[in-house]
Formats: C-alpha cells, structure tokens, sequence
C-alpha cells in the first residue's frame, strides 16, 4: 500500500506564505512519503490552471514523486449559477487539468445542498437524479482520458455512507467509484468502522483522518472546533491523537482486499509539519501491525 498525503494538510503554511504550492512538493518526498494527492491548485499571481499544472508536473517529476489523485470542489445543484451542463464542462476542464498533472484519479463534490429558497423538497433523493447525471458525463469523458474519478464523503449534504453508496449506485459507470475518508463520517455522526465497512467495495482512494469529539451536551470548547449535523463538536487531531478507529478502518480494508492509496489528510490545529511527520509515524506503524 502507498501512504499519500493531501495538499490540504500544508494548507495553513501556504496562506501564511511560509510554503509555496512547489515547496511542498519536495517537502513530502523528505517527510518519506510515497504519492502526493493535490487539493485544488493554489496559483501564484499570473498564473492559470492550466499553465501552472505543468510546473507542478515538472517538480514532481524532479523530486521523484508520484500524483496520486486530483481533488476539486464541484456542486452539481448550484455551481455555475445552477446550469448544470455549464457545471459538467467546468469540471471537464478539470479532468484536463488532471491529465496534465499525470494524476490516474479525480475528486469532485457532487453537490452541497440546495439553495436558500428552494421551493421544493430539499432531501437528497430529490437532488440525486441531478447529481448522478453529473457525475456520470464528468465521468464518461474522464475514462476517455484513462482518469478514474470519485466523490468523497463530504460536506454534510453528502456525507452519510448510505446517501454516497446510493449516489454511486445512481451513476452505476465502472470509472466511477468514492475517496472514502474514515474521519468525515463524524461530520455526520456515524460510526466510522460501520460506513467504511459498507463503502470499501466501491473505494478508488482513502484518506486517514482523524478527529477529536466532545459531546453535544457539553459546553462550547471555542475557537478551533465545529460542529456535527447533530450538534456535536469536531477539531482536526493528528493520526493516532483522536477518536477515529483507524486500526479498526485498515482491518477492514485489509478484509476487503483494499491495496490501493491512503493519504493522510491533516486538519489539527498543531503546526503542521509536526502533526503531518507525527501522524505519518503512527500511520506507517498501524498499516504495519494490519497489512
């Protein structure tokens, strides 16, 4: 199995402007690293997606890293001012942008809920037909290209095991399949080790995340932590610092014969490379003890 890391977990030190996108590139390969997984493109001032994906390509190349996925924020509901056909070409330039960076997979969103001031029935069913014709033409045109492509258990509205395996039963294409993320079904309140055990058929990538929680009934720990869909609160921990059963997560993809991708997508509110190179540690041990 490769351990991968997101973008997403230096995000902190690229806002700050102490990493540039191109310095965490060679930073992950000294951290022992195996695959890189890019959250969006952060671009520096001049720059387009497609001219700077090049450059990413270039580096990794250079520093001997692997892409292994594509990460993108879509909404088939609202994105593009609602038109949906507009939605789907957009993220088909993304599927441009993926190929360019040599990356054999694609996470999109498939949607975050419906606009304030839907008129009618705002449940996931109803959004589902809509989503799933989405998914599948993005999808359609990315096998074209040979780039896998997925939607993540995320954002609430499409978070719950049940409500991601009923959308990938709805696009029903073998080039499309799920980022199941072990952390994120917290967000919804559900067991990790249950939602993992019931998506890992239908798993292109994982992502180990971790989480602290405190109950609902307790008071507000403040800054830094958010709340569930049913009121409980979440901080971002280190892999191996929280709640998340991730022994438990790794023995069943083991079970489910999962050989594929697992990066470490890091949310706490430690510096960064400390929590990344502390959870890389713990992670490499407990894929160690289980594969």
């Amino acid at each position: 199995m490769k351990i991968g890391v997101s973008s997403y977990s230096f995000s902190k030190l690229v806002r700050s402007g102490v990493m540039s996108q191109l310095d965490i590139i060679a930073k992950v390969k000294e951290m022992g690293f195996d695959v890189i997984e890019f959250s969006t493109l952060t671009l520096p001032e001049g720059e387009t997606p497609l001219s700077f994906a090049p450059k990413v390509k270039e580096e990794c190349d250079r520093v001997g890293i692997e892409i292994a996925n594509y990460t993108i924020a879509g909404d088939f509901l609202n994105g593009c001012n609602g038109d949906l056909d507009a939605e789907i070409e957009r993220l088909k330039g993304e599927v441009d942008i993926a190929q360019i960076l040599g990356s054999p997979g694609m996470r999109h969103d498939a949607a975050w809920g419906f606009a304030e001031g839907y008129k009618g029935v705002p449940s996931f069913d109803a959004a589902l037909p809509r989503m799933s014709k989405g998914c599948r033409a993005v999808s359609e045109y990315a096998a074209e290209k040979g780039i896998k492509t997925m939607v993540e258990n995320h954002g609430q509205f499409a978070q719950d095991s049940d409500r991601v395996e009923r959308l990938v039963t709805a696009v029903d294409h073998p080039n499309f399949g799920l980022l199941v993320d072990m952390g994120n079904f917290l967000c919804v309140d559900e067991a990790p080790e249950h939602a993992v055990g019931r998506l890992m058929p239908y798993a292109f990538h994982v992502h180990a995340k971790d989480f602290h929680v405190k109950s609902g009934n307790e008071p507000d720990p403040g800054s830094g932590w958010f709340t569930s869909r049913g009121g409980n609160y979440l901080r971002g921990s280190i892999i191996g610092h929280g709640v998340v059963p991730i022994v438990q997560c790794l023995k069943i993809m083991k079970n489910k014969a999962y050989n594929g991708v697992l990066s470490i997508e890091f949310e706490g509110m430690e510096e960064p490379l400390k929590g990344i190179e502390v959870g890389l540690e713990n992670l490499r041990r407990y894929v160690a003890q289980v594969y």
